[in-house]
């Protein structure tokens, strides 16, 4: 049975120093590798890009479910692990919850993987 990660509060981006400029310490290589672990899954890469290219900068979970030809309650798990991650915010209006990415997240989930990728 695989060893279950520890649960840190992820809900503000990443901020550490970039893995390139120093050795990163247990608590930082931790936080960086649960955001690239909810990441690590092809619906999730492709619901983040739902996200980030949509017009309107938000859809609603039965939309999402539609475009990525998969139930409803099945994106609502994999969204529920990019919210852990700190990747995507939602909020519900009346029967519907609509999901945003979190850009500051992933630009600064990208500045500490490599500080030069997005200068």
């Amino acid at each position: 049975m695989p060893k279950a990660l520890p649960i840190i509060d992820m809900s503000a981006p990443v901020c550490c120093t970039p893995v390139a400029a120093a050795p990163v310490d247990d608590a930082a290589a931790l936080e960086v590798a649960l955001r690239l672990k909810a990441l690590a899954d092809p619906v999730r890469v492709r619901l983040m890009s739902l996200l980030l290219t949509d017009p309107a900068g938000e859809q609603n979970s039965g939309d999402l479910a539609v475009a990525v030809g998969i139930g409803e309650s099945t994106v609502s798990h994999h969204l529920t692990q990019l919210r852990k991650a700190g990747l995507v915010e939602s909020e519900r209006r009346g029967m519907n919850t609509f999901h945003r990415a979190r850009r500051d997240a992933l630009s600064a989930l990208c500045t500490v993987l490599d500080p030069n990728c997005c200068t």
